[in-house]
């Protein structure tokens, strides 16, 4: 490629915003146009997170220190912040919580810009116990079956009682049901139904 169409190329990439870049071990007079994707969409999937109670949110208003705070979305799922008082924070987006409080906030500030991030994910848990070999309390902000809690634990040691593991759940009326999973027939496919997503609070024991 001549050097003018080069500079033609060059031209044309700058217009588009599109930074030009010649990589090692190009052919001399040969270059390539790289495209980033765009930095926001990972704060956008974000900003679509919905709350929970026992979610920590970071807070702040721009060019106001004294409004820059962790919130947590209380059991009742409410969320207290300064001058705004409690809003209803459990089962909105960051984006919906964010607008309510640039409302609430402009009687007080014009035009306030406000970010909402999540810090910490403390509204859905679930426990793996017994014989995994990391047993505890696992946080999750998407679905998650009895497969993929095993697998967050480290897997099943080598006594574990595969077929006898037992999934507890209890109902909005306290009162707990056990349900039986026997791996090995999840494993094989032969009976894919026994790998329900698990509710937060849920606990699977491996004996």
């Amino acid at each position: 490629m001549s050097g003018w169409h080069l500079s033609l190329l060059a031209a044309l990439a700058a217009t588009a915003g599109l930074p030009l870049c010649a990589t090692a071990g190009t052919p001399m007079g040969q270059a390539r146009v790289a495209v980033a994707e765009p930095a926001g969409a990972a704060k956008s999937s974000q900003l679509d997170y919905r709350l929970k109670p026992g979610d920590i949110v970071s807070i702040s208003v721009w060019k106001e220190k004294d409004l820059q705070t962790d919130a947590l979305v209380a059991p009742d799922g409410g969320l207290a912040f300064p001058l705004v008082g409690d809003i209803e924070a459990a089962g909105h987006t960051l984006r919906q919580v964010r607008d309510i409080l640039v409302q609430r906030l402009k009687p007080y500030i014009p035009d306030p810009v406000v970010t909402v991030a999540i810090k910490e994910i403390g509204g859905d848990h679930v426990y793996v116990l017994g014989r995994v070999n990391r047993p505890g309390e696992y946080p999750f902000s998407q679905p998650i079956d009895v497969m993929q809690a095993l697998s967050l634990a480290g897997g099943t040691t080598p006594f574990a009682s595969l077929n006898h593991i037992v999934i507890l759940h209890r109902d909005s009326g306290g009162a707990q049901h056990a349900t039986r999973f026997r791996y090995a027939q999840v494993a094989d496919g032969r009976d894919l139904s026994q790998n329900v997503l698990l509710q937060s609070g849920d606990t699977v024991v491996v004996p």
